[in-house]
């Protein structure tokens, strides 16, 4: 497979339970912080008391819409640092050669779930804005905020929706089709999803704890996560800083069962294999995996046998950080894929928050400690319903190899 032409990372932005900027959520990672805690968005009769991922105070108040949808306001303000960040400007590219890739699921469920109350309740109801609680609609809200005129899609591939929509910007890029993308994911809490993780019997009473022999279960978070992706040859004409370059991806469905991932985690495998062949790279490259790790019984020996199918028995340090963020679904693999981001420029390993003994039945052994680390490439992985997968490698922006 050819190699990718190199798509720079020059921007990022992020709100999740560990924070509202980059800076807290590594502070927040860094410190081991338990970020989780009871819901107090709404009210739930059957997951009301535990323990979940949920943003502080009101995006709202932050966002600069004038309406919305939650998750409307999580990925505006996440763009808009993206955007700030990056140090781009309206004049300093074509409108239309600027795209939005969002991956994204739930939408305005909030608001649609008031409005089942009231039609149930009441019988009659005012149905006029029901089509701003599409999911799709984020990706519009950051394209018009930002004068985006270009490509704009909503990747909805469950939960490594966020995975996929990264790719999707990478290869707009690649393929001259775009200078600059905003490209992440973005999901916000609700009680369609809070509940029906619940009814699957799915979620933890005490906060996730990946990897652990002893652990129960998922925890529900919410946010976004936006990076500015943008080709080689803009970049370096706007004398913009790269963060880091995205080299390589790699996107599968295994369709193995509508919940439950493959046994041997053969789509996750391929994922991981597509990505090092875009990246011209051999599996010893690959320092750290930021993995997608949700705690539950299936998913991570799951993905703990693929890590072994590509890496052998000498895998590169693995960690999980979801029991920092919760599960944000549609937005996970781009909040994890700004952790691997930060990793390489931090050189440091997040720790795998809740671990404290491995299953015997994973065959790794993550990392329970924040540690300092020489980094040069990262890859976040990402697993959901459908069989879908996702993997992207990033390359640290000063590495030898990336300087060529």
């Amino acid at each position: 497979m050819k190699k990718r032409p190199r798509v720079a990372v020059t921007g990022m932005g992020i709100v999740s339970a560990a924070g509202w900027t980059l800076d807290e959520t590594w502070g927040s990672l860094a410190a081991g912080r338990e970020c989780l805690r009871p819901l107090s968005l709404f009210e739930s009769q059957r997951c009301g008391k535990l323990p979940v991922g949920e943003v502080t105070g009101d995006p709202a108040r932050r966002s600069g819409l004038a309406a919305g949808s939650r998750s409307d306001h999580l990925a505006v303000w996440a763009a808009g640092q993206a955007y700030a960040d990056a140090g781009l400007r309206a004049d300093g590219f074509a409108a239309e050669r600027g795209a939005v890739v969002l991956g994204a699921l739930t939408g305005g469920m909030m608001f649609t779930e008031e409005f089942l109350v009231g039609l149930f309740g009441e019988k009659r109801v005012d149905a006029r804005g029901l089509d701003e609680r599409a999911c799709c609609n984020a990706t519009d809200r950051v394209a018009e905020r930002f004068g985006l005129g270009g490509f704009r899609a909503t990747v909805s591939n469950a939960c490594a929706s966020g995975g996929s929509a990264l790719g999707l910007g990478g290869d707009l890029i690649a393929a001259g089709e775009a200078d600059v993308v905003l490209a992440g994911g973005v999901d916000s809490l609700n009680r369609v999803v809070l509940n029906g993780f619940g009814s699957l019997m799915l979620v933890s009473p005490d906060g996730c704890r990946p990897f652990d022999a002893e652990r129960k279960g998922m925890s529900v978070g919410e946010g976004s996560g936006v990076l500015v992706l943008e080709s080689e040859a803009h970049a370096r004409a706007r004398g913009a800083r790269v963060r880091a370059w995205l080299v390589g991806c790699g996107n599968t469905c295994d369709a193995h069962h509508v919940s439950a991932p493959q046994p041997e985690g053969r789509g996750l495998a391929e994922a991981m294999r597509i990505a090092l062949a875009d990246a011209g790279l051999l599996p010893a490259a690959v320092d750290y995996i930021n993995a997608h790790g949700t705690g539950t019984a299936d998913n991570d020996p799951v993905e703990a046998r693929a890590i072994r199918a590509i890496f052998g028995e000498m895998p590169p340090a693995v960690s999980s950080t979801k029991r920092f963020f919760g599960h944000t679904l549609a937005a996970a693999g781009a909040i994890e894929a700004i952790v691997a981001v930060l990793a390489l420029e931090r050189q440091a390993i997040p720790p795998n928050l809740g671990l404290r003994k491995v299953d015997p039945k994973i065959p790794l052994a993550p990392v329970a400690e924040y540690r300092e680390a020489e980094l040069d490439v990262a890859m976040s992985t990402s697993l959901g319903f459908g069989g879908n997968n996702s993997a992207l490698l990033f390359r640290r922006a000063g590495s030898r190899e990336a300087a060529t």
